[in-house]
């Protein structure tokens, strides 16, 4: 048998896929959480086999969630469902350590059979979504360029961004300004959209 943790904020989706799961003979659906930062407390009580995580949740997002997950529970496997098919969500996936990737608009179907894949220690990836990541290459801004366009997105003010990274105002134009220049982009708000769908924010 099987056991999977299911870790999804939405009610009805995560009520959905347990109702899915159930009906699979050799899959046991053992937890199921609302939040990323109940996903390895309650691995440690179920020890899951599988644990099938969301990437946008509460409290900590999935792939913060795999990467701690998979040092405290090396033997759980980790298969992130995202409606959020971005290549570098794909690339930090991997570097987080999971062992698949599947969209939401999977057939339904899919999903048990990469389950058992994962189970048995294959790697299981959207083919569409690995062919993208791929000629994406990974992401070109510096630690601090993606720190500040992150913030900018949230509507911060360039004052507002140096206060909070202890930056001079003039530092953080310049970030920006470059982060602009890379992403060939016209203002910092089609740069930070432009880098926010290829998953590098």
């Amino acid at each position: 048998m099987i056991k999977v943790l299911i870790a999804e904020d939405q009610a009805m989706i995560r009520g959905a896929l347990a109702a899915l799961l159930a009906r699979e003979e050799d899959i046991e659906v053992v937890a199921q959480v609302d939040r990323g930062d109940r996903v390895v407390d309650e691995a440690i009580k179920t020890t899951p086999d599988v644990a099938l995580l969301d990437i946008e949740m509460p409290g900590e997002d999935g792939l913060s969630a795999a990467a701690r997950l998979r040092s405290k529970l090396p033997g759980c496997r980790v298969l992130i469902l995202t409606v959020f098919g971005r290549p570098g969500y794909l690339r930090k996936a991997v570097d987080a350590g999971v062992s698949g990737f599947l969209l939401k608009d999977a057939p339904p179907d899919e999903l048990a059979s990469a389950i058992r894949r994962t189970a048995r220690g294959e790697k299981v990836i959207d083919t569409e979504l690995a062919v993208a990541a791929l000629s994406e290459g990974s992401s070109p801004l510096t630690p601090r360029e993606r720190d500040v366009l992150a913030m900018s997105t949230r509507g911060a003010s360039v004052e507002e961004i140096a206060r909070t990274l202890h930056l001079t105002n003039g530092t953080v134009r310049n970030h920006l300004s470059i982060a602009i220049q890379k992403l060939n982009a016209r203002n910092r708000v089609e740069a930070a959209r432009i880098a926010e769908e290829k998953g590098w924010l």
